[in-house]
């Protein structure tokens, strides 16, 4: 599979897939493609369905086949902000937070990550379950706004903003600690917890979560209403 990200803050990405080649979508993530694309539905289980409810995503995923001769698919993300790539390979899986799967080649597999500390899955700002991405192949997944990337030695840490985290590699580990002082908790503005990820690995930031986006919006249409 070759493919192309274009389109800026408001991305695509196009993948051209060589005869009977397959690639799995989100539902709903297909823009244009060839005619020769065959889609079928799958579900992969009970379990699965019920993962992928769980994490954010769609009940059930299309596989889209190029039947008889190359074929073409586009993918466009649902909210403005940036595609990336992931070359995904046994031992070196990405976790992501909810909503950010966008397709993937056939080898690429989705569960569900549940955070280990109950702190971290009340307070860190994207629920208590987010996405595992493991397996071997390509992974596209959309992240909210501008994209800043972060590589962490063994033991380096990074404070992140609530909602600010897009994705991880497997490797880094996660936690949620409470923001000191009463009055920084209630006067910052800053809310009462801060993510907390611990290096080694790869961190992946976005300046403007959906969730922040809505509220902001929220706040703008209450005042003028």
């Amino acid at each position: 599979m070759q493919y192309e990200i274009q389109g800026g803050n408001l991305p695509v990405v196009v993948c051209n897939l060589s005869a009977g080649e397959q690639i799995i979508t989100e539902g709903g993530a297909m823009s244009w493609m060839s005619p020769n694309m065959k889609m079928e539905t799958v579900g992969g289980g009970l379990g699965k369905v019920f993962g992928r409810a769980f994490s954010g995503e769609a009940l059930f995923q299309n596989i889209y086949t190029a039947e008889g001769a190359p074929g073409m698919i586009a993918m466009a993300s649902s909210f403005p902000g940036a595609i990336r790539a992931f070359e995904i390979r046994p031992g070196s899986g990405m976790i992501l937070q909810k909503t950010a799967f966008l397709a993937c080649e056939t080898g690429v597999t989705m569960s569900v990550f549940f955070r280990k500390s109950l702190g971290t899955g009340f307070f860190g700002g994207e629920g208590f379950i987010m996405q595992k991405i493991s397996g071997n192949g390509i992974c596209f997944a959309e992240f909210d706004g501008h994209v800043v990337e972060y590589n962490l030695s063994a033991g380096q840490q990074i404070v992140i903003d609530t909602g600010n985290l897009a994705g991880m590699t497997e490797s880094c580990t996660m936690e949620i600690k409470t923001v000191p002082g009463l009055k920084n908790k209630l006067l910052g503005g800053e809310g009462f917890f801060n993510t907390v990820v611990t290096g080694p690995g790869r961190v992946w930031l976005q300046t403007m979560p959906a969730s922040g986006m809505a509220a902001a919006l929220s706040s703008y249409l209450v005042r003028n209403n």
